[in-house]
């Protein structure tokens, strides 16, 4: 599976946006999908997941209630879409797929993407 995030931009606070996360391969609807942010200085950290079929999603306490993850399989995409933006939102966005353990899929994730730069300005 390969993993081409994309949608970020410079947006100001309080604004959206959303991304997504076009994979290739006809396995990508049996894994989760999850989103990661890395801000610079800091290290990479979960923001949220959504489980294959798209009917769970779990998402860290900075981003839930303003950041939503859904999935389209039929188009081997996933999305993250990201309301009422602050600063401290800024960072390199990742999605991974292919979880392993229980869920939530906060880890252990085995296909990564290339991330996609998020800016908010304040």
């Amino acid at each position: 599976v390969q993993l081409q995030a994309s949608g970020g931009g410079l947006v100001q606070s309080g604004g959206s946006l959303r991304l997504s996360c076009a994979a290739s391969g006809r396995t990508f609807r049996y894994y989760s999908v999850g989103w990661f942010r890395q801000a610079p200085g800091k290290e990479r950290e979960f923001v949220g997941t959504v489980a294959s079929g798209g009917h769970s999603t779990y998402y860290s306490d900075s981003v839930k209630g303003r950041f939503t993850i859904s999935r389209d399989n039929a188009k081997n995409t996933a999305y993250l879409q990201m309301n009422s933006l602050r600063s401290e939102d800024t960072a390199v966005y990742y999605c991974a797929a292919q979880a392993i353990g229980a869920w939530p899929h906060t880890l252990g994730y085995g296909y990564w993407g290339q991330g996609t730069q998020v800016t908010v300005s304040s």
